[in-house]
């Protein structure tokens, strides 16, 4: 962590976690309940969570047979939920949203001398001249003004901070593309907005205020860059776990290519199995990482 005031607190309460640290000097409980966790997982939804949750139980072969415990769920904010060494948990949409849960997940693991977390961010997104359903790993995460940095006011000035997220960790990432999957795997820079329609150069928003000409324009700008997918959360989180020195990375599924169109225009069986691969590409990384191999359950 980067805040020396933390450590002249008597005590810490993670409101929105409804997590209590009652004295910061005793630590203990915490590192009894959170000290082995090795990864962190986020995403948008409960249910998404709640999903990668139950498949790490099979896929570590982990707590089966007992309920699944939102721990979280008494704070009405976020869930979360704990598989022997990961903690998955939803943070909503956009980055505000985000900041407040990787402020407070950050602060967990410090508190809980879990030994070098990695964090890792499971989405959808929209691809930029990449088929609908590819998995993109992000490299590098840039603004709506194509900065690759994560701007924001604090003290009433602009701070800037830079969005890269770890190689080691996005290189890995990539190495878990299997022979028999259904989907390609890529490795791309990705745009962070605030705004879901204009933000993201979208025609099909309340609010429109440039031509289908400007809007091609600007996409094919950005897809020049490098730029492979565009989303709401990878920039605050690449900043922050940058700047706190953690290891961290992003895994998304497109939904479409936006250089085709604005629309999602796939059914729903397709939605389902399509969020699922952000989550099978985890699964076999978080195995990789602890050294456990396949098992037929996954």
């Amino acid at each position: 962590m980067n805040n020396p005031h933390l450590c002249l607190m008597p005590s810490d309460f993670l409101y929105h976690l409804d997590i209590n640290i009652p004295n910061l000097d005793d630590t203990t409980d915490i590192e009894d309940t959170y000290g082995e966790v090795k990864f962190v997982c986020v995403g948008g939804t409960k249910p998404r969570m709640c999903s990668l949750a139950k498949q790490l139980r099979c896929a570590l072969k982990i707590d089966q047979h007992l309920p699944l415990v939102d721990i979280s769920a008494a704070a009405h904010r976020y869930s979360m939920y704990k598989v022997g060494p990961v903690l998955c948990c939803s943070h909503g949409i956009g980055m505000p949203s985000c900041s407040v849960l990787l402020h407070e997940l950050i602060k967990l693991v410090r508190y809980a001398n879990c030994v070098d977390p990695i964090f890792l961010r499971l989405g959808t997104c929209g691809g930029l001249g990449v088929p609908p359903g590819s998995v993109v790993i992000s490299k590098q995460v840039f603004d709506g003004y194509l900065r690759n940095e994560y701007e924001m006011p604090i003290l009433g000035e602009c701070v800037r901070r830079p969005a890269n997220f770890n190689p080691i960790v996005f290189n890995e990432l990539l190495k878990c593309k299997e022979r028999d999957d259904r989907f390609g795997i890529c490795l791309g820079n990705t745009m962070s907005t605030n705004c879901f329609y204009e933000g993201q150069a979208r025609i099909d928003g309340a609010v429109c205020c440039y031509s289908l000409e400007q809007k091609m324009c600007f996409l094919n700008k950005i897809h020049c860059m490098g730029i492979k997918n565009i989303e709401m959360e990878a920039l605050q989180m690449a900043a922050i776990t940058y700047h706190c020195g953690i290891k961290a990375g992003a895994i998304c599924v497109t939904l479409l290519n936006r250089l085709n169109g604005d629309q999602i225009d796939i059914t729903k069986e397709q939605l389902d199995d399509f969020q699922q691969r952000p989550l099978t590409v985890a699964i076999r990384y978080i195995k990789r990482v602890l050294n456990i191999s396949n098992c037929a359950d996954e």
